[in-house]
């Protein structure tokens, strides 16, 4: 398997949640054009093909689902 940087650059961690529409935002660095790639379950990795980094994760109904979980729990 070919190696793909994730997390390399642990400083610089942006974010930002979108509350209305329950999504978390996570930059590595500044936010940036990347392919997004559905990973499932409201996941969703921004991958930087040209230097095969991952430089994002979009996550969808995070506080939906954290809220699920914890009445099950």
């Amino acid at each position: 398997m070919e190696a793909i940087k994730i997390l390399d650059k642990k400083e610089n961690l942006n974010w930002d949640y979108d509350e209305e529409a329950d999504v978390l935002y996570i930059s590595i660095g500044e936010p940036q054009e990347a392919l997004g790639i559905d990973i499932g379950e409201g996941s969703i990795v921004k991958y930087k093909e040209d230097v095969r980094e991952v430089v994002g994760l979009t996550l969808i109904g995070i506080k939906e689902r954290l809220l699920n979980s914890l009445k099950t729990s």
